[in-house]
């Protein structure tokens, strides 16, 4: 018969987390401001990484290539 801990711990893990989370989110004493929420940060964070691919997207199309074999400005 399988234990019951070994599926059990790991959701109540997560849970335990997600409210944590949620709590820290929400709680006018520990809340980050406005700009600054975890959501915020990540969508600013994917859109740096999606300004730095389409950059290097555009060397590649470019098609400069130095002498060593590498992408760049010659």
């Amino acid at each position: 018969m399988p234990l019951l801990s070994r599926s059990f711990d790991p959701l109540l893990a997560v849970f335990t987390g997600g409210l944590a989370y949620y709590l820290s989110e929400t709680n006018p004493r520990t809340a980050p401001p406005p700009n600054e929420t975890l959501r915020q940060l990540l969508l600013w964070k994917q859109d740096k990484w999606r300004k730095e691919r389409d950059a290097r997207d555009a060397v590649l199309e470019s098609g400069v290539v130095d002498s060593a074999g590498k992408v760049g400005n010659v």
